[in-house]
C-alpha cells in the first residue's frame, strides 16, 4: 500500500497541473504585453485595412444582391429601415418638444388667478320667487285664451 503523507494520498498530477498553471501565467503575461503595444496596433490597423480593402468589392457585390433579392420579394431593405428609423426619431423630437410646450402652458395656466365671470348672478330665493310668479302670470294667460277660443 502507499504511504499517506499528512492525511493525503500522492496525486500524480499534481506537478503536471503546477507546470500548465506556471506556462500559463508566463503566455499570458507576454500576450499582454505584447497586445498593449504599439508595434501590434500598427500591425493590426494595417492587417484589418487590407482585409477591408479586399473584401469591400465582395461586400458591395453581397449587399447589391441582397438588395435585389428583397425587393422582388417586397420585403423592406437596409434603407428602407434606416428611413423609418429618421423618421420615427423625428416624430419622437416632436413628441419631446410639443411636451415641454404643454408643460410650459400648464404652468402658465396655474399662475392665473382664478375669477369667477362677470355674467355668473348669484341667485337668492328672492330671485327665484319672483321668476316663479311671471311663470304663473304666462301659465294664467294661456290657459285664459285657451277658453276662450272654445
Amino acid at each position: 500500500m502507499e504511504e499517506e503523507q499528512g492525511g493525503k494520498k500522492p496525486d500524480p498530477m499534481e506537478q503536471l497541473r503546477g507546470m500548465r498553471d506556471t506556462y500559463m501565467e508566463a503566455w499570458a503575461k507576454a500576450m499582454g504585453e505584447y497586445v498593449n503595444s504599439e508595434q501590434y496596433a500598427e500591425q493590426s490597423g494595417a492587417t484589418l485595412d487590407a482585409m477591408l480593402s479586399v473584401s469591400a468589392p465582395f461586400r458591395a457585390a453581397v449587399e447589391k444582391a441582397m438588395v435585389n433579392a428583397l425587393q422582388q420579394m417586397a420585403m423592406p431593405t437596409r434603407p428602407d429601415f434606416v428611413s423609418i428609423a429618421e423618421r420615427l426619431t423625428n416624430v419622437e423630437m416632436r413628441l419631446d418638444d410639443l411636451d415641454v410646450k404643454l408643460d410650459r402652458i400648464a404652468q402658465a395656466i396655474a399662475k392665473i388667478p382664478i375669477q369667477p365671470p362677470a355674467s355668473a348672478a348669484v341667485h337668492t330665493p328672492a330671485g327665484h320667487e319672483a321668476s316663479a310668479k311671471k311663470s304663473a302670470k304666462k301659465s294664467a294667460k294661456k290657459s285664459a285664451k285657451q277658453k276662450g277660443a272654445h
